[in-house]
């Protein structure tokens, strides 16, 4: 069995409302964990649009969902307790996959696909539609295994790493934005990160794209530093858990078989509710039905913040998930600690607060 980590609240989801959920928490002097199953932080923000302009962030006339992130990340860094390299710290939990909440002597104990197990009186689901997870190919021979095979790929590696298709052949699958950009990402690599052979595979040649990363897609295609194959994969074959070879028909009925030692696959995100159906919460269309008071759902201390929560008159918009975060912090604070004074303090006038954000008041 896991060593369960014991903690004030859980944090299911680390996109924006998830990440303003720790910050708020923690201003209140509740600990929390963040579980998210995307292996960065950002949710929507990072998974479907990084590089598109929001415009309706109060007092931020315009950003990328990218740099959205990054500024979140920075206001709850003193509630991520970072290692001495910057990196995000043991109370972040990335690539894990929620499978189980279960109460457990007043409090709840969660465990991940990856074998975490985490228990808090207090859990917050910011989850967006669901748990993000990268589409993939109806093919059988990728598919049942607990683990992808070696040489299939849905996300790139952390800047800096070295990629497993280092000096080799990739073809990275799609024609979206998400798959331009990972062929722009590979193409800018140090030249030792690069693949010795790089394609980029499709159904047809057009994209759905951004306007400038499709002009500098051509630009590499007319170069010679990137191949177009133009076709629909509908074979693969897996041998000692490997990535052996992939079947591509092609517009003209017939079937190639293209070198493939590493297949990055970037057709988008789906979202699933998954195990969070199994938990006991009232819903309503798949959504969470919440107090528009407190934001705790049908289970005392589980509260929904975000797209995930309905409740009457709500509207799925970003802002609304961050004031949804800061009430469901404070009740869940009063929850935790019952007999401690519920004054409402300010970031720019309390000590404590400004003792517990690491700044001099």
């Amino acid at each position: 069995m896991p060593n369960v980590i014991d903690t004030d609240a859980i944090v299911i989801g680390a996109g924006p409302v998830g990440l303003f959920q720790v910050f708020q928490l923690g201003l209140l002097g509740v600990q929390a964990h963040v579980v998210d199953v995307l292996p960065q932080a950002g949710g929507q923000c990072i998974a479907l649009y990084p590089d598109k302009p929001i415009y309706d962030v109060p007092g931020v006339p315009r950003c990328t969902g990218r740099e959205l992130v990054a500024q979140l990340l920075e206001q709850a860094a003193p509630f991520l307790r970072l290692h001495d390299e910057g990196a995000l710290s043991h109370n972040v939990h990335l690539g894990h996959l929620v499978a189980r909440l279960t109460p457990q002597d007043g409090c709840y104990e969660l465990t991940t696909d990856r074998g975490l197990a985490l228990c808090a009186p207090l859990v917050f689901v910011a989850a967006g539609a669901g748990a993000f997870v990268p589409k993939t190919l109806n093919i059988e021979a990728l598919q049942g295994a607990p683990t992808p095979p070696t040489g299939l790929y849905h996300h790139l590696p952390e800047a800096g790493v070295m990629p497993p298709w280092a000096g080799a052949d990739l073809v990275v699958h799609g024609g979206g934005d998400e798959a331009l950009s990972a062929v722009l990402s590979v193409l800018h690599a140090p030249d030792e990160h690069r693949p010795a052979r790089l394609c980029l595979l499709h159904r047809r040649d057009q994209f759905q794209a951004d306007a400038a990363m499709n002009e500098q897609v051509r630009e590499a295609m007319a170069q010679g530093r990137l191949e177009l194959i133009i076709g629909m994969p509908v074979d693969a074959g897996v041998a000692d858990g490997a990535l052996q070879w992939l079947d591509v028909l092609g517009p003209d009925g017939q079937t190639q078989r293209p070198p493939v030692q590493h297949l990055l696959i970037q057709l988008g995100m789906s979202p699933k509710l998954g195990p969070l159906t199994q938990w006991g919460m009232d819903l309503a269309r798949k959504q969470v039905t919440v107090s528009a008071a407190t934001f705790e759902s049908s289970l005392a201390g589980v509260y929904a913040v975000g797209d995930i929560n309905t409740y009457p008159g709500k509207k799925r918009l970003l802002l609304c998930g961050f004031h949804e975060a800061t009430l469901a912090a404070h009740d869940a604070a009063a929850k935790l600690h019952p007999d401690a004074p519920q004054h409402l303090l300010y970031t720019t006038t309390s000590p404590l607060l400004h003792t517990r954000l690491g700044v001099s008041s």
